[in-house]
């Protein structure tokens, strides 16, 4: 993979300060921690443990929805199956409440198959049949969300009460068990992208003609890209439920574009190649903030997606710059 090695070699011929500056993931950190810094302004009881919990419950479907995104971004695909997943296990965790530890374990196996089930179909039809990836997870999505309907045709059902407490609840009264997940989820990748398959995936999002011809099985990769993202979908989907205590046959809906753009706000590019999972959660943790201090100020809940946009250009403008910048220093 001459490619990568190739950029490997810039990257560590750049100053530490110039790395430091062009990190996507740095950029998204300041703009959550000044966010945060007029969260407290505001409400200095923002401070507490169980308000610092809630900003993290309220952000982790979203984070999770991002994360599997990311994946499939980064091997220059899109995803739109995304929002069917997780209506479809936020239904399922509602109309089959299983109790107790065991039963929580039980949902959360069945939430990663359904979601494993959809990344295989979306796999095999965007990497081995080579369809649009758009088209094929757009018809993915609607399957999901007709069977989300048929098993529970409006709102309404009732999560299992261990996984509702549970999982929204801190441990020893200070850790949200909702960000250990997500954590764990980072851990993961962290590995992950280590791996031969991590470093191919890169590649093909880089160059995927270039990555064939350095021996790269761009089918599989691409495949495996689609599987796990349909995953942490599922996960996504079964922590939303634990969120909310109830179905929803659409509760995927509102996820599919705040995704896109916790992913563009972390500075993944949508050509692949670049980013990562944990910008993009951050970039969803942001969003949600955002949400959280624009209500805080007195402002109109229709007007957030216009300053989410906002944000999410100058993100993307002054990432851009700062890309500048690196490619100078290089």
């Amino acid at each position: 993979m001459n490619s990568v090695t190739e950029t490997d070699g810039a990257r560590r011929k750049r100053s530490p300060l110039t790395g430091f500056l062009t990190e996507g993931a740095v950029l998204i950190v300041l703009i959550y921690l000044i966010l945060y810094a007029i969260n407290v302004w505001q409400q200095p009881r923002a401070w507490s443990f169980g308000a610092f919990a809630n900003l993290v419950n309220n952000a982790v479907p979203l984070a999770l929805a991002a994360a599997g995104q990311t994946l499939v971004i980064l091997s220059r695909g899109f995803d739109l199956s995304l929002a069917g997943v997780v209506s479809l296990t936020n239904v399922v965790m509602a109309a089959y409440p299983l109790q107790g530890p065991g039963g929580a374990l039980v949902s959360l196996l069945i939430c990663l198959g359904i979601g494993a089930v959809v990344g295989v179909v979306n796999g095999w039809l965007v990497a081995v049949l080579r369809l649009q990836a758009i088209a094929a997870t757009l018809a993915t999505m609607i399957i999901c969300q007709g069977i989300a309907l048929v098993i529970l045709d409006a709102p309404g059902g009732m999560v299992a009460d261990w996984v509702s407490y549970e999982l929204t609840d801190r441990l020893w009264g200070v850790v949200p068990v909702s960000g250990l997940i997500t954590l764990a989820v980072i851990a993961i990748w962290m590995v992950l992208r280590r791996t031969d398959w991590g470093v191919a995936l890169y590649a093909i999002g880089a160059d995927e003609q270039a990555a064939r011809l350095s021996g790269v099985p761009v089918a599989r990769v691409r495949f495996l890209a689609f599987v796990g993202a349909g995953m942490v979908y599922g996960l996504a989907g079964y922590m939303l439920s634990a969120q909310t205590a109830t179905g929803n046959p659409n509760a995927g809906a509102p996820l599919l574009m705040l995704a896109f753009a916790a992913v563009a706000l972390g500075g993944t590019s949508f050509s692949g190649g670049k980013g990562g999972v944990f910008a993009s959660i951050i970039g969803a943790a942001t969003l949600m903030l955002l949400q959280k201090v624009l209500f805080s100020s007195g402002v109109a809940s229709f007007y957030t997606g216009i300053f989410q946009g906002v944000v999410l250009i100058l993100a993307i403008v002054f990432s851009g710059l700062l890309a500048s910048i690196g490619r100078r220093g290089a």
